[in-house]
C-alpha cells in the first residue's frame, strides 16, 4: 500500500517543485514507485489476495501510470542537454511488463 501512495506523493511534490532538477527528481521517484506497485499487485494476484477481475482492473489503471511517468521522464530527458536514459527507461519498461504478464499466466 506504501508504494502506491507514494506515487501520488511524489507526483504532488514533482507539481510543487522549486527547480527543473527537483520536478525531474520527484517524476522519477514517482515512477519507481509506480513500477513497484506493479510488483505488489501482482504479488496480491498470486496470492490470491485479488481475483482475476481486481487485479486486471488496478493492474491496469497502475500500469498506465507506469506509462505517463515513463512519457514525462522521456521528455525530461530530450529537454535536458546532457543527455538522459530515454532507451534504459523504454527498455526497463518493457522488460517488465513482459515479465509481469508471464507471471500472471504461469
Amino acid at each position: 500500500m506504501r508504494a502506491g501512495t507514494s506515487v501520488g506523493a511524489n507526483n504532488s511534490e514533482a507539481t510543487s517543485a522549486i527547480s527543473k532538477a527537483d520536478y525531474k527528481s520527484k517524476s522519477y521517484i514517482a515512477l519507481k514507485e509506480a513500477r513497484e506497485s506493479l510488483y505488489w499487485i501482482n504479488l496480491l494476484h498470486r496470492n490470491g489476495y485479488l481475483d482475476d477481475k481486481q487485479y486486471e482492473s488496478i493492474f491496469a489503471d497502475a500500469d498506465e501510470l507506469v506509462r505517463i511517468f515513463v512519457a514525462r521522464c522521456k521528455k525530461l530527458d530530450s529537454d535536458d542537454p546532457r543527455g538522459g536514459v530515454n532507451e534504459e527507461i523504454s527498455e526497463k519498461d518493457y522488460v517488465y511488463r513482459n515479465e509481469s504478464s508471464q507471471s500472471v499466466t504461469s
